[in-house]
């Protein structure tokens, strides 16, 4: 599986509505068949910083998604919004899903 988590900080001013200003590109994506997941979370610390976790099923999939329209029309439609170039961490796993982080084991 190819995981990339991103950090992306947004200008103060549209912070709040980041959620549905990226809605069309979310839900695109989301429905891309390799796509595993495509998570939005806010930071509790920074209040313009959303993290992106997503996950593809292998290089193919990877692949479709950033040759896809959606992803075209996301570079053209975003970077105004954002307060500096997103930052990305991107692997391949061999794995296909989360673990349980067995540290914290519920009974």
């Amino acid at each position: 599986m190819i995981f990339i988590t991103a950090k992306w900080r947004i200008k103060p001013e549209h912070a709040e509505r980041w959620p549905e200003i990226a809605r069309s590109f979310t839900e695109a994506t989301r429905a891309e068949p390799g796509c595993l997941w495509f998570d939005w979370s806010r930071s509790l610390e920074d209040e313009t910083e959303y993290v992106l976790v997503e996950a593809f099923r292998d290089g193919e999939a990877g692949a479709a998604h950033v040759t896809s329209q959606h992803f075209q029309d996301a570079r053209a439609q975003l970077p105004p919004y954002l307060a500096e170039t997103p930052r990305i961490i991107n692997a391949e796993l061999d794995q296909a899903d989360w673990s349980e982080l067995g540290e914290m084991s519920v009974d």
